[in-house]
């Protein structure tokens, strides 16, 4: 029997130093040999690999033609399987930047260089579908919806890349078909129930994201870039030391996140290494001299988990000159209460490298990292408050004001950048020291999502900063969600976190907590926004622009509204009055 396409192609990598080569990622039905033949000559062809009976190949495609836009097709042992018979969509389109100079076509300077990122997104919502945008109870997928508007309008400028930044599944919300077929395997009355328990049902949460029609074509002519969030394995992952001891004592724990992070490395985190990265990574040659691969990813997981050090899902993306830094916000910690860190400290030099190399070679600097760094004041100083309760502020350690911090850091989900004090301080003086000098990039953005509203909040350090505030505007740019809902008493916290008088409450926090005076002030220029959406950034030269978009029901369909659309680069570096402080 012929093989078949089971998921996919999804276009991950393209090369902006080459301009000539990319990654496309296939699931087949069974071993084959995965080609990819463009319309300009270039090709790839690759065997698969095979995860707990699945089929896998990551196709290196050579030889493309910089600065252009050519289609493409995929073969499985020389039989054409995309794009399918009578497909309703564009041909899926591999485009590269211009070569060498980064000049774009008309000879306008450097090519503009366009990221759309957000996160969290349900493929359906949990314990119930979406038959269509009117019946879906948290309104139309921006995801779904951005797609149909590229489909439709052939003239429509598209991302350069699409920055996924966390719970691209839900592991421990499913929905009904999903639940479905989870119960055709075991009984759903015993633990973990409706959630995910092992690798093969974390692909039944790929197949509902990634088979939706829109949705599969985006991401085979968008490329795209990813990292999890809590979700992809559950809610409030590695919150804390007391929470992480708690849920090994669960007798379906290990196979999990051992199951988790098997399918995030095949799914996921392939796609986001280059070609060279792929040739070097010791993993990816043993799964390709092996007819099984299963084992040698399994025992990758569980030392993953066991020790962050042993691997890293944070990785490093060049867009011209714009670098990006995907940062893992959630593997790497450091829990134990006396060290406990965001990254740890491995992870972190790793970090300050990438960042400081090559000063005066990009004009932006992005950091991805699904938690925000900076959040709404109240929240920011609640995290701050209970950090420092459970590090024994009053009355030590073992007190009672140490369980109630960790009580609300559980309960609250209290566990975002502002929750790692040490770490919060570490990011933002690297932040600055990125940003400071002659060779200072113009901006450097933070894009982060969870939170399940979008922001700008904007950045500056006090007078008497040691070494001075930086010279390029520092932004926090955060978008959530995609697809899914926020309840009204969140929605007002939020609201009443940005308020002045969340800000004051906040200070009380600070007080009673000791937790001193950040070493940066922030204020919200724009948002909150509420509902399902993307930001997308627009750098060209030393300029930046951000618009944000809102997928919204209407009798003709789902639409996307323009909700936002500004520079960001007019007025340089943040001078917010001093009445901002905390």
């Amino acid at each position: 029997m012929a093989a078949g396409l089971r998921l996919g192609p999804l276009l991950r990598y393209v090369d902006w130093e080459t301009a000539s080569t990319a990654t496309v990622w296939v699931e087949a039905d069974r071993p084959c040999t995965a080609v990819v033949r463009c319309a300009d000559g270039g090709s790839g062809s690759s065997r698969t690999f095979a995860v707990a009976g699945h089929h896998y190949a990551l196709v290196v495609v050579t030889g493309l033609t910089p600065g252009s836009t050519t289609a493409y097709e995929v073969l499985l042992d020389d039989r054409r399987v995309w794009p399918p018979e009578n497909h309703r969509f564009p041909a899926s389109t591999i485009t590269t930047p211009p070569l060498s100079t980064g000049d774009d076509p008309d000879g306008d300077g450097p090519a503009p260089v366009r990221v759309a990122f957000g996160s969290c997104r349900w493929a359906a919502p949990p314990a119930g579908g979406h038959a269509s945008v009117r019946s879906d109870p948290v309104g139309p997928d921006a995801l779904d919806t951005l797609a149909a508007r590229l489909a439709a309008d052939p003239d429509a400028v598209r991302p350069d890349v699409l920055l996924l930044l966390g719970d691209q599944v839900y592991a421990d919300e499913t929905s009904r078909e999903t639940r479905q077929r989870l119960a055709a395997r075991r009984d759903l009355d015993e633990p973990p129930g409706a959630e995910v328990a092992d690798y093969d049902e974390y692909t039944c949460l790929y197949d509902e994201s990634w088979r939706d029609p829109e949705v599969r074509w985006l991401l085979s002519t968008v490329p795209s870039c990813m990292i999890f969030d809590d979700h992809d394995v559950i809610d409030d992952w590695n919150t804390s030391s007391a929470w992480l001891t708690e849920i090994r004592a669960e007798p379906w724990w290990n196979e999990r996140i051992v199951s988790g992070l098997m399918s995030y490395w095949v799914y996921q985190h392939l796609g986001n290494l280059s070609p060279a990265e792929l040739a070097a990574d010791p993993l990816y040659a043993a799964v390709h001299a092996t007819p099984d691969g299963t084992e040698a990813v399994r025992r990758f997981a569980a030392g993953a988990d066991a020790d962050p050090t042993s691997a890293r899902w944070s990785y490093r993306r060049i867009f011209g000159r714009v670098r990006l830094l995907m940062v893992d916000s959630r593997a790497a910690r450091v829990l134990d209460e006396p060290q406990r860190a965001m990254i740890h400290p491995e992870e972190m030099r790793w970090l300050r490298e990438e960042l400081l190399s090559g000063p005066g070679s990009f004009d932006h600097v992005l950091i991805g990292t699904s938690l925000p760094w900076l959040l709404p004041p109240l929240v920011h100083e609640a995290e701050q408050w209970s950090s420092a309760l459970c590090r024994g502020e009053r009355g030590g350690p073992d007190g009672r004001w140490a369980r109630v911090g960790e009580y609300l850091r559980q309960r609250a989900d209290l566990e975002h950048w502002a929750a790692f004090p040490d770490s919060f301080e570490e990011l933002t003086e690297l932040i600055r020291e990125v940003g400071s000098g002659p060779d200072a990039p113009a901006t450097i953005c933070v894009l982060s999502g969870d939170v399940h509203h979008a922001y700008i909040a904007d950045a500056a350090w006090p007078a008497g900063t040691s070494g001075g505030g930086p010279d390029a505007r520092v932004l926090q740019l955060t978008c959530s969600p995609v697809h899914n809902s926020i309840p009204g008493p969140l929605k007002a916290t939020f609201r009443f976190g940005w308020s002045r008088a969340g800000r004051r409450f906040g200070r009380l926090l600070a007080r009673h907590g000791r937790t001193g005076t950040a070493p940066v002030q922030w204020q919200k220029t724009d948002g909150p926004w509420f509902g399902n959406q993307l930001m997308t950034l627009t750098l060209h030269g030393r300029k930046a622009a951000l618009s944000l978009v809102q997928a919204k029901s209407k009798r003709t369909g789902a639409q996307l509204q323009k909700v936002f659309d500004r520079s960001l680069t007019n007025d340089g570096p943040s001078t917010f009055s001093q009445s901002t402080k905390r």
